[in-house]
């Protein structure tokens, strides 16, 4: 019953097509009525949706009692009933009721009574009422808006009512059973119709129309002629039923095959097997005489007579392919890992190592890299060739390749007709397949004959060149277990040079940027640091593995035997940061010099670091300025107290070690990096340490690193510094051997100090009346303290210089006035030690040297004291200000005690006396 019906309803029959035409008509007849039915209900229901809201909205505008409900203290609780009842009695959505401000009095969802609501009620808020639709989250809708008037005709509160139009659509839902079932009927007589002239059709055309009986030989005859794959029908006797022609032509059968048995036909004995029995084949490979062919057979049964189809594919030429395509494959893959593995490092040599192994043992069972010395160093490589006769063997991968050729880092001498040297002039890769028939060239080198006898018998040179510059060359060299390279070989083993030979140059570029970054960075830093008696110090510093940073260190010596100690830290890599981190310490250097305080030497760092970006931000290309960025620890260490005063920009704070051993980070005013202040004061850091402290001062290198926190860095650091007292040299490297990388990522400064203090006995104080009178005593008394020290050579020059120093600050200073003389140990820079003499003063201005007019009473004391003393300056207090001198200790410096008047006679014009 099933195949009949299917047959009825087969689109390739006749009788199929004219049922089918029969269903389509009457499919169209009933879709036409549907459609005109559901338009004119939906126009009935919009107008009752209007009406039944706009009815409902003026009825509950106009009800009685809703303008006192509105105007009472609670309309909500009056009004939500009704609207309730009246929404429930009417089949609305909801009966709501707002106020004129939008807040919602009565809503069908309790929840939204209160809240404030914006819609299109200007219209009804004027007095007008209005009927809208809408296309809403429940589908089409109407709404209508009536208002709600007082007494005196003003509007004061909006009524709106909303609907959904499929609530109103009632009718259709009660007509569409009944259309349904009409359409269905009319469906069922006109098919009982139609499969009466169809069956008598189909006896007539036996299922089969004109055209499918033509397409049905035309596709007999391309499976016979046109298909190029071989078919063949077998019966279930084993006789040969069909063969198309490409069966015939892959199997050689004669004309007359068919109707023979496949065991009579002369084929092969296992082909001729697997065709005569039952049995299944998928791509089945067969030889039939000199080809190989990919056999499929299926059984007929039980969808045909008893017997098989089989499909022929020849696959001779499809094996050599994929055998080809796997090598092509297999050689892309290794492209890709090259690409991968070569180049990880910026290390030349790591980069030449890395190429070697990459290729052993997938393309060459031993690998040999050499590259130009010039190109180790970071040079340019040569652009002559022919000129090169020795290059460095730099990496070598593969089986026995350390006994069996030249090891890695001798310079290997280029003979002449050398696979290499003929490679390096003619710019192009030198195949070798066999070499034991080739020249006799390799007699010439020990190791090639010691290859050979180890079973090495095929050389592929080819030159690594970057940039029209040559580097090096590569050898790939085969063994007896490895075919001969071919000339296949060579495009590939050139494309993997041209690849490894732009790490390569970029590394060499990378080694030459950074040995000028190095080198410049070294100039910049310091040599070697100042002698002076307050500190005992030591430093490291080591820039970063990926690049010089920025980091710099400084030691700077003071008036009155204090010591500056300064860290800094500019912000990136390379020249740029080396380069400014020159300018940084020079600028240190110059404020320093001044005797400022390390809160105002910050700020004024601050003020220039902000000027370095400006500058950089004008002269930047592209609009692509490069921001300096930098932090800076400034230190000022006072023998005399103990006192350390201080500041950081951005920097971390120092680490004090006391006498006992124990570690302790101060906490440190918390200021922005150098730039970042945008002219906010800097605060200091007061601290006093006890004699035989330990101060580190360190960059963020040696505490941060992207696999360490900053804590557990400081924490490493404290370990490293705690113990039993030890010299700076010594605390040092227990501190790199316990914090340092292998590969540090940033530049690392460390700088060690061991404070010392001045003997009270080499200190002398005085206070001094501000009186002329009391010059000369404590002139006396500054005289018998140098004589005390042993120092009555310069006696008369100290007495000289005090006396201008004093009788200046109580004829020009204000009170307090003190003098303080200080007498620091011998050193290798001044064995005789110093002596410094100190007036301070309350005021602020600080004398000018010049020299006097002939004229002029006064105006040369200062230009004296500057003649007498080795070094004189003016320091600024928190009182006030200080002048200071240190006079020449060592003999021949200063004019004798005898010549003096000579000198100050000088100092006038004969003339004038």
């Amino acid at each position: 019953m099933r195949q009949r019906l299917y047959s009825l309803l087969s689109v390739r029959s006749l009788a199929g097509q004219v049922l089918l035409l029969q269903l389509e008509v009457v499919l169209l007849l009933v879709a036409a009525t549907l459609v005109a039915l559901v338009a004119q209900d939906r126009r009935d229901s919009m107008a009752n949706a209007r009406n039944r809201t706009l009815i409902t909205a003026q009825t509950f505008a106009n009800s009685p009692g809703i303008v006192g409900a509105l105007k009472g203290p609670h309309p909500s609780e009056v009004l939500q009933p009704h609207a309730e009842a009246a929404r429930k009695t009417v089949g609305v959505d909801a009966v709501i009721v707002y106020r004129l401000d939008g807040i919602t009095l009565t809503h069908s969802d309790p929840h939204q009574i209160g809240k404030r609501v914006i819609g299109p009620y200007a219209e009804a808020a004027t007095g007008k009422p209005f009927t809208r639709t809408f296309q809403g989250p429940l589908g089409l809708s109407v709404i209508s808006a009536v208002p709600v008037r007082a007494p005196d005709n003003s509007v004061i509160a909006i009524v709106s009512v909303p609907v959904t139009v499929e609530k109103v659509q009632y009718m259709v839902n009660r007509q569409l059973p009944v259309l349904f079932g009409g359409a269905a009927a009319a469906l069922l007589i006109a098919a009982s119709g139609s499969g009466l002239v169809s069956r008598w059709l189909r006896r007539q055309t036996h299922g089969l129309g004109p055209g499918e009986m033509t397409r049905m030989y035309e596709h007999h005859d391309a499976v016979l002629h046109a298909v190029r794959e071989g078919v063949l029908i077998i019966g279930g006797d084993g006789q040969l039923m069909l063969a198309n022609d490409e069966a015939r032509r892959l199997l050689h059968l004669p004309a007359d095959a068919e109707h023979h048995y496949i065991t009579d036909l002369g084929l092969e004995e296992g082909l001729a097997e697997l065709l005569a029995s039952e049995r299944l084949a998928t791509d089945e490979v067969c030889l039939a005489a000199d080809r190989l062919l990919a056999v499929n057979k299926r059984l007929t049964a039980p969808h045909g007579p008893a017997g098989s189809v089989v499909t022929l594919r020849d696959t001779t030429e499809l094996e050599a392919l994929s055998g080809r395509a796997e090598a092509a494959r297999e050689r892309l893959n290794l492209l890709y890992d090259a690409g991968l593995r070569i180049g990880t490092t910026l290390d030349v040599k790591d980069t030449a190592e890395e190429l070697a192994e990459v290729a052993v043992p997938r393309f060459a069972d031993v690998v040999t890299v050499e590259l130009l010395d010039p190109v180790l160093q970071g040079e340019e490589p040569s652009s002559a060739p022919a000129a090169i006769t020795e290059m460095r063997r730099t990496a070598v991968a593969g089986r026995d390749a350390d006994h069996l050729f030249h090891p890695v880092g001798e310079l290997i001498h280029v003979v002449r007709d050398h696979p290499i040297c003929v490679a390096m002039t003619s710019g192009r890769s030198v195949l070798v397949r066999e070499l034991s028939t080739s020249d006799g060239w390799w007699a010439q080198c020990k190791y090639v004959q010691q290859s050979l006898d180890h079973g090495i018998r095929s050389l592929l040179v080819v030159p690594l060149r970057a940039r029209g510059g040559l580097l090096g060359m590569v050898e790939f060299w085969r063994a007896d277990s490895s075919p001969l390279f071919h000339d296949e070989d060579v495009s590939f083993a050139e494309e993997l040079a041209a690849r490894a030979a732009v790490c390569i140059d970029n590394a060499r570029r990378y080694t030459r940027e950074h040995a000028m970054a190095v080198a410049l960075q070294k100039s910049l830093l310091p040599r070697e640091l100042p002698e002076q008696s307050a500190l005992d110090v030591a430093y490291r510093y080591l820039p970063a593995q990926a690049g010089v940073g920025g980091d710099w260190f400084d030691v700077i010596p003071l008036s009155g035997t204090r010591v500056a100690l300064v860290v800094g830290d500019v912000v990136g890599h390379g020249l740029h940061a080396a380069a400014t981190m020159g300018r940084l310490r020079t600028a240190v250097l110059n404020l320093a010099s001044l005797d400022m305080s390390p809160e105002e030497l910050l700020s004024r760092m601050d003020e220039l670091v902000a000027q370095i970006d400006a500058e950089e931000a004008n002269a930047g290309e592209d609009g692509q300025a490069m921001v300096t960025g930098a932090t800076c620890l400034y230190a000022v260490y006072d023998p005399t107290s103990g006192r350390l005063l201080l500041a950081t920009a951005g920097h971390p704070g120092p680490a004090v070690v006391q006498p006992d051993g124990t570690v302790d980070f101060p906490e440190m005013p918390v200021s922005p990096p150098l730039g970042l202040g945008a002219g906010l004061p800097v605060e200091c850091a007061d601290l006093t340490v006890p004699e035989g402290s330990a101060l580190a001062l360190f960059s963020d290198g040696l505490v941060e690193d992207r696999d360490r926190d900053l804590d557990v860095g400081l924490e490493a650091l404290r370990n490293a510094l705690a113990g039993p007292t030890r010299t700076p040299e010594a605390i040092c490297e227990a501190v790199m051997a316990a914090m340092l990388p292998d590969r540090p990522r940033d530049d690392v400064a460390l700088l060690v100090a061991r404070t010392h203090r001045l003997d009270s006995a080499h200190v002398a104080e005085w206070e001094v009346p501000r009186d002329p009178a009391a010059v000369a005593p404590v002139r006396t008394a500054c005289a018998r303290r140098l004589t005390e020290w042993g120092l009555e050579q310069v006696v008369f020059t100290a007495e000289l210089i005090l006396s201008e120093l004093i009788t200046n600050a109580v004829r020009y200073g204000t009170d307090p006035i003190g003098v303080r003389l200080l007498r620091t140990a011998p050193i290798s820079d001044s064995p005789a030690g110093t002596l410094i003499l100190e007036v301070s003063d309350g005021s602020s201005t600080s004398p000018r040297l010049r020299r006097a007019r002939v004229t002029d009473e006064g105006g040369r004391g200062l230009f004296l004291v500057a003649q007498f003393a080795e070094h004189w300056g003016t320091r600024y207090t928190s009182t006030g200000k200080a002048i200071w001198a240190e006079p020449f200790l060592h003999g021949g410096a200063t004019p004798a005690a005898e010549g003096l008047g000579e000198f100050l006679l000088d100092q006038w014009d004969d003339e004038a006396l």
